[in-house]
């Protein structure tokens, strides 16, 4: 029949569709279970572990083969506890204020360092400046600089000298207004020092302080949130922390994504990527994919159908053939001569 070889087509063609539907569903369903299995979080840590001088001490060795300074500096992390923002200090103008003046509706990124040091806290602010060179965030609008120096030897004419050095690297036109260099008393620098976790230790040697290197950003309600350690920050670990400790105030929603994918890691100080959960993020995103690719194709063969025009079905009709001539018996169609009537 001549309609035949089409319909064994289209057969041909809806079961090599409905195949292809059971694979593509068995890759989406043995994607989602892999990726949504119970794993253990393996962090992938970055380029360099924090500073000698700002953490710890590495493990096995002894205390006696430092310098006596040395043994009693560090962080001492105190995530998510609250500084004194009650506490006094005096601006770059000679002005008195509050810690707490600085706090309110944005993240602070907070640095210890006096101001004549002659080596490692000009290479902080040097890595901290570099750093924030590099955002896209603005100061004054998305976070506050403030730099603290626990020196109480140092003057604002000091710290409007240092100040002057660093608004010439940092050019930003928010940045004077933003970027604040404090000096105080003991009592007001030992006070603060204490409850960020920052040891210090005059060095009667070398007549100067011995420090770790490092910043702390801080929520606008002045918890400290991270620690990111050593003399250069990675600019996306600042951002992610500024991010993080602004407590969805600011970011976009590409940061929230990366801040799923990516986890601080106190030990480092710094932000590693969370294997289980970016495959998770990946696996979601593949089952979209697929969806999508299956729904098109489902709708795209549902109108390729409904666009062909149907196939005539031939009707036989007595004394006629479906082509409209008379029958003619076997016998005559052989003979190839017409039948006589019948009478």
């Amino acid at each position: 029949m001549p309609h035949a070889p089409r319909t064994q087509r289209k057969q041909r063609s809806q079961r090599g569709t409905a195949a292809a539907r059971v694979r593509v569903f068995a890759f989406v369903s043995f994607v989602t279970v892999v990726s949504f299995v119970p794993g253990r979080e393996i962090l992938g840590q970055m380029a360099s572990a924090p500073a000698a001088a700002g953490y710890k001490r590495e493990p096995g060795t002894p205390s006696s083969s430092l310098p006596r300074a040395l043994r009693e500096i560090g962080f001492d992390q105190h995530l998510d506890q609250p500084v004194p923002l009650d506490t006094a200090f005096r601006d770059e103008r000679g002005a008195m204020v509050r810690l707490g003046d600085y706090f309110g509706s944005r993240p602070v990124v907070l640095v210890f360092a006096y101001y004549d040091c002659p080596m490692l806290c000009t290479q902080v602010i040097n890595g901290l400046s570099s750093a924030l060179g590099v955002l896209s965030l603005t100061p004054g609008k998305d976070f506050e600089i403030v730099t603290i120096s626990f020196n109480p030897a140092d003057t604002p004419a000091s710290a409007t000298a240092k100040k002057a050095i660093y608004l010439e690297r940092y050019a930003r036109a928010s940045a004077a207004e933003s970027w604040h260099f404090l000096t105080g008393d003991p009592p007001s620098i030992d006070r603060l020092t204490q409850a960020a976790g920052f040891r210090y230790a005059w060095d009667a040697d070398t007549k100067q302080f011995a420090h770790p290197s490092g910043i702390i950003v801080l929520t606008p309600d002045g918890r400290l949130a991270r620690y990111l350690f050593g003399i250069e920050y990675g600019p996306r670990d600042l951002r992610y922390a500024i991010v993080e400790a602004s407590e969805g105030r600011i970011g976009t929603v590409a940061d929230a994504l990366l801040l799923y994918c990516y986890h601080y890691d106190p030990v480092t100080g710094r932000y590693g990527l969370v294997i289980m959960r970016a495959l998770r993020l990946a696996a979601g995103a593949t089952v979209l994919a697929l969806g999508a690719f299956v729904f098109t194709m489902i709708r795209r063969e549902r109108r390729l159908r409904d666009s062909q025009p149907p196939v005539p079905q031939p009707s036989l009709v007595a004394g006629s053939s479906s082509y409209g001539g008379p029958v003619r018996s076997a016998a005559g169609a052989k003979a190839g001569s017409p039948q006589p009537p019948r009478t």
